[in-house]
């Protein structure tokens, strides 16, 4: 089945204007501003006190600002050290540590403070601590002689570091040491048995505590573990121990689990509003304890909970008040249960509800600075002026301060200065700076002059018109240079003066003109727009089957704007074509020769222009080729008599003797080898020669024990192995190879895992196959750290950090020597979860079904790992057509690779979606940004369900019908358009009414009787027409007056099944031809007696004679009655001479089959019921095929149609 997409992605005017925005907040670089903050170090700065300490201060202002600084709370004069320098045109301080300094002399709490004429921004206080990581203190550790079956607590206690190490227990060949639900590491760093075995017994239990920042590990001693129970107790242990140690060991015995971490029956938990909140619980007990959490009275959040550490640790992320409560742990084992009730409280340090903005005011206007924050409790509001608190700052009387506001009345140009807001409580502040910059500026377009945008045809056209001006200026829109202003529907003019052309058409190409203008003048500026005729698949790829082993073509022609140039690509399965010499692309087509099995897939054609892309698919479907006809040949004998001459170390010369070819020639041997001293009974392939040849010379590896077979081949297929040869064993040497496929990926954040292929045992060369595993950190370490390992495929670096490129090589090596210098491969640590949302998400709809969504992309460092790609989930929220919510179905397409927009395809017009964005790498999916709200706009609507024509009269129809079951959007009115079809099949004038949208019936009134008309029904919204339904009815006849007025129907009774009215199931028609039998009869029983007498009448004489006046053949021209030959009324319906001043008569085409209409006049019926035929002279018309008659859809409507 073929499928099409199309997407318009114009080069400029499909920009989101949002993004392009230009507000009068943003003042223009060359005019006066106060000074902002644009960048700063973060409010708690661990340092490395290796390495220069760079504080971070950056800020923009008009005239550029100058910086200072204080240190815990006092003027720091950077002048008097020498060791502080201050980066040329910047706030940023470098302090020299690598050159003497000590990073311990500077811990403090620093602020800078950026100043010029109009004002003074200040930064956050940053807390200048550098990270330590101490030695371990020097211990004596005993060793710990547990009984099998008791739990064991190893105690890691790190030293102290800034930041907190991160603990992980090794053994002493730097391999994890294996945890479960019985072994496990708690939160704390300390290693938990809930019940020891046999095998944990060891000697090398070590902890190692790794410090991030200074990128070192510190390792405590060895602990040492021996287990031991009754039956295993030596005289050696039983010297170490008491006699109650002895006499009071017993079997190892099940016990019910008792918690060891935490103590006691309850515990409180404090944990800030989105951190991540972790909660342990670790029991003792045999057999071993499983762990359940619950929450009381409420339910564990789903989406935000994580189990950890097998159970052990609750996890939830993004922790808020409504997380506060009592958290149950709950251990249990068949002999019974223990349980801990943790009272969690979530407080929060402040947050925005709405931080102060920036205000540019024109001397005399009046603003507002609004800040509002929240937290737990509730935070206090201070105002700063320029960095002194606003009680203490200079007056001024434009300003008056209320709680978390500050109002501006009147301001003068003195009234500039920068406020900053400070929301505080015990668990932290928040600070932000807003500028309020008077300024008196005429108005300034700051889009380029005649900025060229190009767009596809029925697509949205945004033109830019950015601007500034104090006071904010108006902005109007003209349509050329001396053209009217433009308003209306059809446009959307937005507040950051973009024009918006939902329905960019052809006539809509020109030039635009933009006019800002405030009370300190005007300026305007031009823009062009052209049009583009849409890309469009007029020759789309078709289904194909095509038999296996033949060739198939899909093509792919296309029309487009001669002014754009395309270019076309093929994917399979939405990925790029193999790359196979098989498949060639023409300029429209796409051919593969010698289709295989694996050619099967859905082959897509993408055609790209700068504007816009189309695609349309179509399935391959590989199918067997038919079975060949039975061949009478047989294969081969197999060879016999093989024989190994000229032995070497390196090689041998293997000769045999051919079997019976059976009719078919052989075209060739086939040599096989066995490899008796590392895979016995296993057989590979080694070499092939042609069919004439009965001797090879073979090469042959060190350290083998070969045995050789040959398989002769012909035309019919593969012989039987011949039988072995002799054994040949060549002699050991070092390995020629290293392993392959070398790689390093972690599989969790702080560890590397280097896996290659093992060497084959006849790749060993030697016994004693070992591997040296060899790593250092890319452009950070100069030295290899290198490891001996056994016959293995897999090598665990731990302690690593997150995400961070190796170089790695593994070499081989036996007992004789090693393999050359492996070659080095480039592999990662492991990846962690993406820390941050993509920031700056925007929404552009193209149309009713298509929107365009924007993201910045996150910053590397932060993906963590390999970046998949963005992943954008988005779904529907209400129609607005409907005003009804459904269940909500999210979806979600990936856009791989760091791309920054992406299409929302198959959207339903006049509906009301959310979308979120987040970025994805080889672990996982990172944070989701906030939800983005955003509509589609009105689109035409389907067509009308139902269209019934009901009660027809003599000049009269009523029509019914119902709305569209999309109607996406407001419908705005009804189209009916009809027109009557003659006796000789031809249609009539094309009459046009639009009906009121609330309507749901109409009478048509005064029509031609015993007439067919044919109707055309549709749907209207704002943006068009929908499909149309037709529908055909006959009004009944009789001595009617065409008149052709149009009436609503007033108080519509129930709609009524459509249908068309039989004449010859009419009371009246039935009466009448009573009436002619009963006149005919008569006539006859007159005839019959007058005959009888004798006499004689002339009737034909007579009537010629005397031609009665009410009986006269129809008229040739138009095929109407003889007696209503009225010039007048028989006049064909002209334009407008039928309908009122607001409707309209459009004649039109018809495309439908005149054989489909009615009968001829040899049909109808004359007032006195005779046949009007018999009069008129004319030959009477051969029936109509059945299924050429017009005949409504329903079968009520088949059984009584006018025919």
């Amino acid at each position: 089945m073929t499928k099409k997409k199309s997407i318009s992605a114009s080069k400029a005017s499909l920009v989101l204007f949002l993004c392009q925005m230009i507000s009068a907040l943003d003042v223009p670089l060359d005019l006066s501003q106060p000074p902002t903050i644009t960048q700063q170090s973060p409010k708690d700065y661990i340092v490395d006190p290796r390495e220069n300490i760079v504080i971070q201060c950056e800020a923009k202002g008009k005239p550029p600002p100058s910086f200072s600084w204080t240190r815990n709370g006092t003027h720091f004069d950077i002048d008097k050290d020498a060791q502080v320098t201050m980066k040329p045109n910047s706030g940023t301080l470098v302090i020299n540590i690598m050159n003497g300094g000590k990073a311990e002399a500077y811990e403090g709490v620093y602020q800078c403070t950026a100043r010029n004429e109009r004002g003074a921004a200040i930064s956050n206080n940053i807390v200048i601590r550098p990270s330590r990581s101490p030695l371990w203190t020097k211990e004596k550790l005993e060793p710990n002689q547990v009984r099998e079956g008791d739990s064991l607590v190893l105690h890691c206690r790190p030293p102290v570091g800034l930041p907190p190490p991160i603990i992980f227990w090794m053994d002493n060949a730097f391999q994890r040491l294996p945890q479960s639900e019985r072994v496990s590491q708690g939160l704390n760093g300390d290693l938990y048995f809930s019940n020891v075995q046999p095998e944990d017994t060891r000697e090398d239990y070590i902890c190692y505590a790794r410090f991030n920042h200074t990128q070192t590990i510190q390792q405590k001693q060895p602990i040492s573990v021996k287990v031991f129970s009754m039956d295993s107790l030596n005289d050696t242990i039983a010297a170490n121990l008491s006699d109650t140690d002895v006499y009071g060991a017993r079997p190892v015995t099940e016990r019910q689990p008792v918690l060891l971490t935490p103590t006691g029956s309850t515990s409180t938990k404090v944990e800030l509003r989105g951190n991540v909140l972790l909660l342990e619980c670790i029991a003792a007990g045999l057999p071993t304890p499983v762990i359940r959490w619950i929450k009381e009275g409420g339910e564990l959040p789903a989406n935000r909970t994580f189990f950890e550490n097998f159970k052990k640790t609750l996890k939830i992320i993004d922790v808020s008040e409504a997380d506060s409560g009592n958290y149950k742990c709950i251990a249990r084992n068949i002999l019974g249960s223990a349980h801990h009730v943790i009272s969690v409280t979530v407080k929060a340090a402040p947050y925005w509800i709405t931080a102060p903005r920036n205000l540019v005011l024109s001397p005399g206007e009046d603003g507002t600075l609004i800040c509002r924050a929240n937290g737990n409790p509730k935070p206090s509001i201070s105002w700063l002026a320029n960095g002194v608190p606003i009680a203490i700052a200079p007056e001024d009387p434009s300003r008056k301060v209320d709680g978390d506001t500050i109002i501006f009345s009147h301001v003068q140009e003195r009234s500039s200065a920068v406020y900053q807001c400070n929301a505080s409580n015990e668990y932290g502040y928040l600070l932000a700076n807003a500028f309020v910059n008077v300024l008196a500026e005429p108005p300034r377009i700051l889009t380029p002059a005649n900025k060229l945008y190009q767009v596809i045809a029925d697509s949205p056209a945004l033109l830019d018109c950015a601007y500034f001006g104090s006071p904010k200026p108006e902005i109007e829109w003209f349509k050329g240079v001396k053209g009217s202003i433009l308003h209306g529907s059809e446009y959307i003019f937005h507040d950051n003066g973009t024009l918006e052309i939902p329905v960019a058409q052809k006539d809509s190409t020109g030039a635009y003109t933009c006019v800002a203008r405030n009370k300190l003048g005007k300026i305007q500026n031009e823009v062009q727009l052209e049009i583009k005729d849409p890309t469009v698949i007029i020759k789309q790829p078709e289904y194909k089957v095509i038999q296996r082993y033949g060739q198939v073509s899909f093509e792919c022609i296309i029309k487009h704007d001669s002014t754009l140039l395309p270019t076309v690509i093929w994917l399979k399965d939405n990925d790029e074509l193999p790359d196979d010499e098989r498949f060639l692309v023409g300029k429209d087509n796409l051919t593969i020769m010698n289709v295989t099995d694996k050619d099967d897939g859905t082959y897509t054609c993408i055609v790209n222009t700068t504007l816009d892309s189309v695609s349309a698919s179509a399935v391959l479907t590989v199918v067997a080729a038919p079975p060949t006809p039975a061949i009478i040949y047989a294969r081969p004998n197999p060879p016999f008599d093989l024989e190994l001459t000229g032995q070497l170390e390196r090689s041998v010369e293997l000769s045999w003797i051919p079997g019976d070819e059976n009719n078919s020639p052989i075209t060739n041997f086939v040599i096989e080898y066995e490899d008796g001293l590392h895979e016995p009974g296993l057989w590979h392939y080694q070499t092939e020669v042609p069919g004439t040849q009965t001797t090879v010379q073979l090469k042959l590896s060190p350290y083998v024990n070969y045995s050789f077979r040959v398989i002769a081949v012909n035309e019919i297929g593969r012989s039987q192995p011949s039988e072995p040869s002799e054994q040949y064993l060549t002699k050991s040497a070092n390995p020629d190879e290293n392993p392959s496929n070398v790689q390093g990926i972690g599989s969790e954040p702080d560890n590397l895992v280097i896996t290659w292929e093992s060497l084959k045992g006849f790749q060993s060369n030697g016994p004693g196959l070992q591997y040296k595993v060899s790593w250092r950190q890319k452009d950070v370490d100069d030295e290899w750290t290198s490891v001996i390992v056994a016959n293995v495929s897999k090598y665990i670096v731990s302690g690593t950090p997150t995400f961070v490129p190796y170089e790695i090589k593994v070499q081989a090596l036996n007992d004789l020597g090693y393999a050359p210098e492996p070659s080095e491969v480039i592999g990662h640590s492991g990846e962690d979860l993406p820390m941050v949302a993509p920031g700056n998400v925007q929404v552009h709809v193209i149309n009713s079904t298509l929107a365009k969504v924007h993201w910045d992309p996150v910053p590397l460092k932060t993906v963590r790992g390999h970046l998949q790609g963005y992943k954008v989930y988005y779904w529907k929220v209400q129609s607005l057509s409907r005003r009804s919510r459904r269940h909500v179905e999210k979806k979600i397409l990936t856009f791989k690779g760091n791309k920054t927009f992406g299409m929302l395809p198959g959207l339903e017009p006049y509906s009301t979606y959310k979308l979120n964005v987040r970025v994805a790498n080889g672990k996982g999916e990172g944070p989701a940004s906030p939800d983005k709200v955003f509509r589609t706009p009105e689109g035409v609507p389907s067509s009308p369900s139902f269209l019934k024509i009901t009660n027809p009269t003599l000049d009269s129809l009523t029509l019914e019908w119902g709305s569209p079951t999309h109607p996406n959007g407001v419908l705005t009115s009804y189209i009916l358009k009809f027109q009557p079809i003659n006796n000789t099949h031809e249609l009539g004038p094309l009459v046009e009414i639009r009906i009121p949208a609330n309507e749901s019936s109409l009478i048509l009134k005064n029509l031609n009787y015993s007439t067919r008309y044919k109707f055309y029904f549709n749907a209207q919204t704002s943006v068009g027409s929908g499909n149309q339904i037709t529908e055909e009815a006959v009004t009944i006849m009789d001595e009617g007056k065409m008149a052709g007025i149009l009436h609503p129907a007033v108080g519509a009774g129930k709609a009524m099944a459509s249908r068309q009215v039989d004449i010859a199931t009419q009371g009246w028609f039935i009466g009448l031809m009573c009436a002619v039998a009963l006149l005919i009869l008569i006539l006859l029983i007159v005839c019959f007696i007058r005959r009888n007498k004798g006499g004689k009448y002339p009737v034909k004489e007579k009537e010629d004679a005397h031609a009665d006046p009410e009986i006269q053949p129809m008229k040739e021209d138009d095929g109407t009655f003889g007696e209503y030959s009225d010039a007048e009324d028989h006049k064909p319906l002209k334009k407008g001479s039928r309908t009122p001043s607001d409707r309209t008569v459009k004649k039109e085409d018809s495309d439908d089959s005149l054989v489909d209409y009615g009968e001829g006049v040899n049909g109808q019926f004359n007032e006195d019921g005779s046949f009007i035929g018999q009069y008129s002279g004319k030959k009477e018309k051969e029936p109509a095929e059945g299924n050429e008659s017009s005949e409504a859809p329903s079968p009520v409507n088949a059984m009584n149609s006018f025919v």
